[in-house]
Protein backbone atom coordinates (compact mmCIF):
# COMPACT_ATOMS: atom_id res chain seq x y z
CA UNK A 1 0.00 0.00 0.00
CA UNK A 2 1.50 3.60 -1.07
CA UNK A 3 1.31 6.04 2.00
CA UNK A 4 -0.38 9.19 1.55
CA UNK A 5 1.73 12.45 1.58
CA UNK A 6 2.48 15.20 4.16
CA UNK A 7 -0.40 17.41 4.43
CA UNK A 8 0.32 20.43 1.49
CA UNK A 9 1.19 23.41 4.05
CA UNK A 10 2.94 21.30 6.32
CA UNK A 11 5.20 20.20 3.19
CA UNK A 12 5.78 23.74 2.56
CA UNK A 13 7.51 24.71 6.00
CA UNK A 14 9.68 21.46 6.11
CA UNK A 15 10.80 22.76 2.23
CA UNK A 16 11.30 26.28 3.16
CA UNK A 17 14.05 25.50 5.77
CA UNK A 18 15.96 24.29 3.22
CA UNK A 19 17.89 27.53 1.98
CA UNK A 20 18.16 28.05 -2.37
CA UNK A 21 19.61 29.53 -4.54
CA UNK A 22 16.96 32.36 -6.92
CA UNK A 23 17.46 31.77 -10.38
CA UNK A 24 15.18 33.67 -13.42
CA UNK A 25 14.78 31.03 -16.12
CA UNK A 26 14.58 32.93 -19.58
CA UNK A 27 13.36 32.13 -22.62
CA UNK A 28 12.39 33.89 -26.01
CA UNK A 29 8.67 33.32 -27.18
CA UNK A 30 7.60 32.58 -30.65
CA UNK A 31 6.84 36.25 -31.19
CA UNK A 32 10.23 37.02 -30.17
CA UNK A 33 9.94 38.67 -26.95
CA UNK A 34 11.40 37.14 -23.17
CA UNK A 35 9.78 35.42 -21.07
CA UNK A 36 10.99 34.77 -17.23
CA UNK A 37 9.80 33.04 -14.12
CA UNK A 38 11.49 33.21 -10.91
CA UNK A 39 12.89 29.82 -9.41
CA UNK A 40 14.30 28.11 -6.43
CA UNK A 41 14.86 24.25 -7.54
CA UNK A 42 17.73 24.65 -9.60
CA UNK A 43 20.94 22.76 -9.60
CA UNK A 44 23.52 20.35 -11.33
CA UNK A 45 22.84 17.73 -12.19
CA UNK A 46 26.00 15.90 -13.99
CA UNK A 47 29.63 17.36 -15.02
CA UNK A 48 30.26 14.98 -17.69
CA UNK A 49 28.47 15.80 -19.84
CA UNK A 50 27.37 19.62 -17.86
CA UNK A 51 23.76 18.87 -17.03
CA UNK A 52 21.52 20.80 -15.23
CA UNK A 53 18.09 20.66 -13.77
CA UNK A 54 15.08 23.01 -13.17
CA UNK A 55 11.28 22.17 -12.01
CA UNK A 56 8.84 24.64 -13.38
CA UNK A 57 5.12 24.76 -12.57
CA UNK A 58 2.60 23.50 -15.15
CA UNK A 59 1.01 26.82 -15.26
CA UNK A 60 3.61 28.69 -15.87
CA UNK A 61 3.97 31.44 -19.13
CA UNK A 62 7.45 30.84 -19.90
CA UNK A 63 6.87 26.93 -20.30
CA UNK A 64 5.71 27.78 -23.85
CA UNK A 65 8.51 29.35 -24.66
CA UNK A 66 11.35 27.29 -23.21
CA UNK A 67 9.42 24.25 -25.77
CA UNK A 68 9.02 26.84 -28.61
CA UNK A 69 13.01 27.73 -28.39
CA UNK A 70 14.43 24.21 -27.30
CA UNK A 71 16.15 25.86 -24.03
CA UNK A 72 16.21 28.26 -21.37
CA UNK A 73 19.02 30.60 -20.08
CA UNK A 74 18.98 29.89 -15.92
CA UNK A 75 20.34 33.24 -14.31
CA UNK A 76 20.92 33.10 -10.73
CA UNK A 77 20.31 36.29 -9.21
CA UNK A 78 22.81 38.50 -7.09
CA UNK A 79 22.24 39.61 -3.77
CA UNK A 80 19.30 42.33 -3.39
CA UNK A 81 17.70 41.60 -6.20
CA UNK A 82 14.57 40.75 -4.37
CA UNK A 83 12.69 43.26 -6.71
CA UNK A 84 13.57 41.22 -9.73
CA UNK A 85 12.97 37.95 -8.09
CA UNK A 86 9.70 39.51 -7.09
CA UNK A 87 9.00 40.89 -10.37
CA UNK A 88 9.75 37.69 -12.38
CA UNK A 89 7.32 35.28 -10.27
CA UNK A 90 3.87 37.34 -11.24
CA UNK A 91 2.23 36.69 -14.34
CA UNK A 92 2.85 39.92 -15.95
CA UNK A 93 3.62 40.75 -19.24
CA UNK A 94 6.11 43.42 -19.04
CA UNK A 95 8.48 41.98 -16.89
CA UNK A 96 11.85 42.67 -18.81
CA UNK A 97 10.62 46.19 -19.39
CA UNK A 98 13.43 49.11 -17.68
CA UNK A 99 15.62 45.92 -17.16
CA UNK A 100 19.04 45.74 -19.01
CA UNK A 101 19.99 42.10 -20.59
CA UNK A 102 21.58 40.56 -23.66
CA UNK A 103 20.68 37.06 -26.27
CA UNK A 104 22.73 34.51 -25.86
CA UNK A 105 25.22 33.58 -28.84
CA UNK A 106 23.42 30.27 -30.33
CA UNK A 107 20.01 29.60 -31.18
CA UNK A 108 18.83 28.79 -27.72
CA UNK A 109 18.78 30.04 -24.47
CA UNK A 110 17.24 33.00 -23.17
CA UNK A 111 17.91 36.76 -21.94
CA UNK A 112 20.98 37.02 -20.02
CA UNK A 113 19.95 39.43 -17.15
CA UNK A 114 23.35 41.63 -16.94
CA UNK A 115 23.19 43.70 -14.02
CA UNK A 116 21.55 41.78 -11.87
CA UNK A 117 23.57 38.29 -11.80
CA UNK A 118 25.90 36.21 -9.97
CA UNK A 119 25.95 33.74 -12.72
CA UNK A 120 24.53 32.27 -15.52
CA UNK A 121 23.74 28.76 -17.76
CA UNK A 122 22.65 28.75 -21.11
CA UNK A 123 20.90 25.17 -21.79
CA UNK A 124 20.01 23.10 -24.62
CA UNK A 125 16.71 21.04 -23.46
CA UNK A 126 17.19 17.39 -23.59
CA UNK A 127 14.56 15.96 -21.46
CA UNK A 128 11.15 16.66 -19.49
CA UNK A 129 10.02 14.54 -17.16
CA UNK A 130 6.16 15.17 -15.68
CA UNK A 131 6.30 15.58 -11.52
CA UNK A 132 3.05 16.67 -10.04
CA UNK A 133 2.33 19.82 -10.50
CA UNK A 134 6.01 20.82 -12.38
CA UNK A 135 8.00 19.66 -15.24
CA UNK A 136 11.62 18.68 -14.23
CA UNK A 137 13.58 20.07 -17.01
CA UNK A 138 16.78 18.66 -17.65
CA UNK A 139 19.18 20.86 -20.00
CA UNK A 140 22.72 20.57 -21.13
CA UNK A 141 24.59 23.68 -20.71
CA UNK A 142 25.99 24.50 -23.44
CA UNK A 143 27.22 28.45 -22.41
CA UNK A 144 27.66 30.36 -19.19
CA UNK A 145 30.04 32.14 -17.00
CA UNK A 146 30.16 33.70 -13.31
CA UNK A 147 31.22 37.14 -11.74
CA UNK A 148 33.78 36.32 -8.41
CA UNK A 149 33.16 39.61 -6.55
CA UNK A 150 29.07 39.12 -6.75
CA UNK A 151 27.48 37.72 -4.01
CA UNK A 152 24.38 34.68 -4.90
CA UNK A 153 20.78 35.76 -3.67
CA UNK A 154 19.61 33.03 -1.60
CA UNK A 155 15.46 32.21 -0.46
CA UNK A 156 14.74 30.87 2.90
CA UNK A 157 11.41 30.75 4.69
CA UNK A 158 9.52 33.61 2.42
CA UNK A 159 12.72 35.47 3.14
CA UNK A 160 16.01 36.57 0.58
CA UNK A 161 18.95 37.09 1.77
Amino acid sequence: MQPNGIEGQRYRDVMSAFPSGVVVLTAFGEDGQPRGLTVSAFCAVSLDPPLALVCVDKTSNTLPAVKHTGGFTANILAAGREQIARRMATKLTDKFDGLSWSRPGGSVGGPILRDEIAAYAVCVLRETIDAGDHWILIGLVTAGSHFHDVTPMVFQRGSYG
